[in-house]
């Protein structure tokens, strides 16, 4: 196993130990306090924990080499964790505000409301150096399903906040609507986090372009090689932590293949170093063989388009 990988399966650890502590300890609290908002909020931790564990899940399953069912590996697995963690985001979010619309008909005043701040603040700290080392950490080994349970914990520290607020302001002024106000809109900040990770998953399961920066940059590398014409039809996609591309790479036509083939493989280090882990593969062409194509017209040629008719 690379570093990586052992990494990112040490991280996922983190995240499941520590999401497990805090639902059992708002779960416990909550039932002894009786504050419906801290028995809620264990159930939000609850949806954390199930994150954590499809993290995990795509984290291994996404380092599995490629086999005969999967030749280009199994990448996709963390852009689908990450799809699933975020439908579950928005779930949470639409089941918060239900449960805070509910509670405006409770007036009663929980008490021993101390052990339930104590309880949120703890949680507020625990899931802020756990998001913070699971984003850093995505970051370095470009793990989408990493980044997505980062992300879930760093929305959920709001939620803490809220929560934490009403009971404290609660014990304060003893007014019983201020726990599902504050927590209404708190909820409204979670759907809005858990909506952008559904669009950004659903682009990247769609196979969407790197952005244009990128892709800038690689025609940028390839037409700094001396023995370069020209390059043209780049497409690329991601698969997890994984970039691939293919491209057209024109050549003078009277070198010698073995030289191109020289060159072609001096492109591929020369984005790797750039990039990291990128799959290239790279169509070499004598420069003036043939107009250029473009990424339409060889969908077009692909589904037996004829541009003539």
């Amino acid at each position: 196993m690379s570093k990586s990988a052992a990494l990112k399966q040490r991280t996922a650890y983190l995240s499941i130990f520590s999401n497990t502590t805090l639902v059992l300890l708002k779960l416990a609290v909550g039932i002894y306090v009786g504050a419906v908002s801290l028995i809620s909020e264990a159930l939000h931790s609850g949806v954390d924990l199930i994150a954590a564990l499809i993290a995990f899940w795509a984290v291994r399953k996404s380092v599995t080499p490629p086999d005969t069912e999967h030749d280009y590996g199994h990448g996709k697995y963390e852009n689908l964790s990450a799809a699933v963690e975020a439908l579950l985001i928005v779930a949470a979010a639409i089941g918060i505000l239900y449960e805070s619309v509910m509670k405006f008909a409770e007036s009663r005043v929980p008490e021993m409301l101390g052990y339930g701040i104590a309880i949120m603040g703890i949680s507020i700290v625990i899931n802020f150096f756990v998001s913070h080392r699971l984003i850093r950490v995505a970051r370095e080994t470009g793990s989408q399903a990493l980044e997505a349970d980062g992300l879930h914990l760093r929305a959920d520290i709001w939620t803490s906040v809220g929560v934490l607020l009403g009971l404290v302001l609660m014990q304060i002024t003893g007014w019983a609507w201020l726990d599902p106000l504050i927590a209404i809109f708190v909820a409204g900040i979670i759907f809005r986090a858990g909506w952008r990770m559904v669009v950004d998953s659903t682009m990247q399961l769609t196979d969407a372009s790197l952005p244009e920066e990128e892709e800038e940059r690689i025609r940028k590398i390839i037409e700094s090689v001396p023995e370069v014409r020209g390059c043209h039809c780049l497409r690329t996609r991601r698969s997890g932590s994984y970039k691939l591309l293919d491209v057209h790479v024109l050549f003078d036509g009277t070198m010698h293949l073995s030289q191109v083939h020289a060159i072609c493989d001096e492109l591929e280090q020369l984005i790797r170093k750039e990039f990291g882990t990128f799959d290239i593969m790279i169509h070499p062409e004598p420069d003036g063989y043939h107009n250029k194509e473009t990424k339409v017209s060889l969908y077009e040629e692909s589904q037996g388009f004829d541009p003539k008719n």
